[in-house]
């Protein structure tokens, strides 16, 4: 058994979870139940067996990190920063290009704000990951959303207890100028705030592990922005040590494609696929 394994739990938030009707709170204010913002279908259950897992190899687990997205409600990839050329809202899930800002079609709700977001735009799309999409608003810092999954965060606080170790948690996605889909680094890094920039402290101590067990949400984007960049990064090199566990994750509606390309791109770095019952089994 490896000596060193490191659990990598990228945003396993509420606010990405189709939670049932009993894992929903009040709104003291309107007395209407509070609902994810950004829900992944399966991701749920992804959660319940990312649970089940951390407490059955609890005793074989060294390490155990989990990303937070963590968003402000005025963000780039908010509908809360742009307003159509008739001066409506966008909707949540629009894409939005340089070509179609440079048009007009899209615009900032601050004029002063053009250049910059033309900036980053232009450069996104040099980058050929991502085209900017306006989510809804969700993961805003301080609310339920952006609270862990009930069920795991208990597993992983009873890990705690029992091995005495403490669950890092690593933030990512508070600069507005930027998606932060990875937990590793922005996709445009702003050279002004080292939070953007890659997050040396976080590889390294994945690369002291053994074995790198990735899951969460979602698969299409923050689960596959990490492990993309995990794999060109990693300093020991040696992907066949990181493990996706694949019924721990799933894709946004409409990008199972995304994700499915992804695994295969992965897989041909060697990267390995396990489910958490088989790793759990493994592990034992």
């Amino acid at each position: 058994m490896p000596r060193s394994i490191h659990l990598l739990i990228v945003d396993p938030q509420n606010d990405f979870c189709d939670l049932p009707d009993a894992y929903l709170p009040r709104d003291p204010l309107t007395g209407l139940a509070v609902q994810p913002a950004l829900p992944v279908a399966g991701a749920h259950a992804d959660m319940l067996r990312l649970a089940s897992f951390i407490d059955a190899t609890a005793h074989a687990l060294t390490s155990i990190t989990v990303t937070l997205d963590s968003h402000h409600r005025l963000d780039i990839a908010h509908p809360t920063f742009w307003r159509a050329d008739n001066d409506e809202s966008v909707a949540p899930f629009t894409p939005i290009t340089a070509a179609q800002v440079r048009a007009g079609e899209f615009v900032p709700r601050h004029d002063d704000d053009l250049p910059r977001t033309l900036s980053y735009l232009d450069e996104l799309e040099a980058r050929g990951r991502y085209t900017l999409m306006a989510w809804p608003v969700h993961c805003e810092i301080g609310t339920w959303g952006h609270n862990v999954h009930a069920d795991v965060r208990a597993a992983y606080g009873r890990w705690e207890e029992e091995r005495q170790f403490i669950v890092r948690k690593v933030p990512k996605g508070a600069n507005p100028w930027t998606e932060h889909y990875s937990a590793l680094m922005a996709e445009v890094p702003d050279p002004d705030d080292p939070r953007s920039q890659l997050n040396r402290s976080l590889l390294d101590a994945l690369d002291r592990a053994d074995l790198i067990l990735v899951a969460g949400e979602a698969g299409s984007h923050c689960v596959k922005a990490t492990v993309e960049h995990l794999a060109e990064h990693l300093p020991g090199g040696n992907l066949s040590r990181i493990v996706v566990l694949t019924d721990c994750m799933s894709p946004v509606a409409g990008f199972a494609p995304a994700q499915a390309a992804f695994l295969q791109r992965m897989r041909d770095l060697g990267v390995q696929e396990r489910t958490s019952t088989d790793m759990a089994r493994a592990l034992a």
